[in-house]
């Protein structure tokens, strides 16, 4: 029997029984849809992950000096930052950099004190790489030109009971071991939803750190990626062009903490991914092994009128294959309005968060998108086409060891 016989005889055996077939394209659809919305949301999550850590001023990568990750200390300084901010900025796949400046401090005002990290900043440069600077809700950011003056957090300013155009007395250790004090004026108020978070913020000028400290330079430059996924190339680019005194380092490494919840949330939903599968595969198993039950004299006739075995089996993965592409199909009709959806609208986890959006110094975003594109189409036609071939394996195998006299005897086999 040739192929486009069979392929004929197949069409009209799914067409022969309306109801069986439609169960079954209905169960491939509903599993299609789970799979490609749960990947999806799983691209969505991965993406918000690492554009709330690089938009948190750590950067997707960032260039450190090369004791730094070793000892975390503040009062480390790039060999030559501004050189080194120049190549950077000048390298491919680079979209921004922003150098700072860190040191821990005293904020007071009257008989009330605050500690916080005074960071220094490039207004123009951070303006580019940290959407902190879009959470000011009184006042302004920085800006060029500026000296003596503080952005805050809301947490700094309700401890020290202070407001906008107040003077806080700012309290830091130099270089040389001494006290040094500056009066910084608030012309900014940065609220991030988080008073954790906002307990720590004290933005001023790079100038205004060096000076203080007496250390001259920026102690890091946190560096946004025009393309995240392709980071290791980035690193390796930007370690070819940077002192051999400092290093490159990933978001992953600076923040060791998201680094591994990233990867233990990323395992999960693989896990949880390929269990979804699983249960479709079992699924559709299940009704194809069916419909061969029902069908077993139906093969018999088929046999014994002289159809061969491996005819027989080319026969179920055809009708395998039919159902996988109305299944994909099914399944895309059931998935668009969710994943329409969740990529414009997203999912609010904000109650599920505590009302606080900060973990690790990351502020995160409250509402989670999922991220489709033209991937869709072409994954959601595997995932039918290998659960369903998988799934008709057995059933096809069963097939080959149905005996002709008693099948039709109604006998078992």
């Amino acid at each position: 029997m040739s192929t486009p016989i069979i392929a004929k005889f197949a069409v009209r055996t799914l067409g022969r029984n309306v109801r069986r077939t439609l169960l079954s394209v209905v169960g491939i659809g509903i599993g299609v849809a789970i799979a490609v919305f749960m990947t999806a949301f799983m691209r969505g999550s991965t993406q918000m992950r690492v554009r709330a850590i690089a938009e948190s001023g750590f950067g997707h990568v960032k260039v450190v000096p090369a004791e730094w990750e070793r000892s975390r200390d503040n009062d480390l300084r790039l060999v030559d930052w501004e050189a080194e901010l120049a190549v950077v900025r000048a390298t491919r796949g680079v979209k921004a950099a922003a150098p700072h400046a860190r040191s821990t401090a005293l904020l007071g005002f009257g008989t009330r004190v605050a500690g916080v990290e005074v960071l220094g900043v490039d207004p123009v440069a951070e303006a580019e790489t940290s959407r902190l600077v879009r959470a000011v809700v009184e006042g302004r950011y920085l800006k060029d030109g500026d000296r003596d003056v503080a952005v805050v957090g809301r947490t700094v300013t309700d401890r020290l009971e202070v407001e906008l155009d107040d003077d806080l007395l700012l309290t830091v250790v130099s270089k040389g071991g001494e006290m040094e004090y500056a009066m910084l004026r608030i012309v900014g108020i940065i609220e991030t939803g988080s008073r954790d978070m906002d307990a720590s913020i004290c933005h001023v000028m790079l100038e205004d750190v060096e000076r203080l400290t007496g250390r001259a330079g920026a102690g890091d430059i946190s560096i946004t990626l025009d393309d995240p996924l392709r980071m290791d190339t980035a690193v390796s680019r930007l370690r070819a062009v940077v002192s051999p005194e400092d290093d490159v380092l990933t978001w992953m490494v600076v923040v060791p903490a998201q680094g591994g919840d990233y990867k233990s949330d990323k395992g999960f939903m693989n896990i949880l991914a390929g269990t979804v599968l699983v249960v479709v595969i079992l699924g559709i198993a299940g009704a194809q092994l069916t419909a061969v039950l029902e069908r077993r004299r139906e093969f018999a006739v088929l046999i014994a009128l002289g159809m061969k075995a491996s005819q027989v089996v080319r026969l179920i993965l055809l009708e395998a294959v039919v159902m996988a592409v109305m299944g994909a199909g099914v399944g895309l009709l059931f998935v668009w309005f969710p994943l329409h959806q969740t990529a414009t609208k997203g999912i609010d986890f904000s109650t599920m968060m505590g009302g606080d959006l900060a973990m690790s110094g990351v502020l995160f975003d409250p509402i989670m998108y999922s991220v489709p594109g033209l991937w869709v189409l072409p994954y959601a036609f595997i995932i039918a086409f290998v659960s369903t071939l998988i799934a008709a394996i057995y059933p096809a195998v069963f097939a080959l060891r149905t005996d002709p006299t008693s099948a039709l005897s109604l006998r078992e086999a």
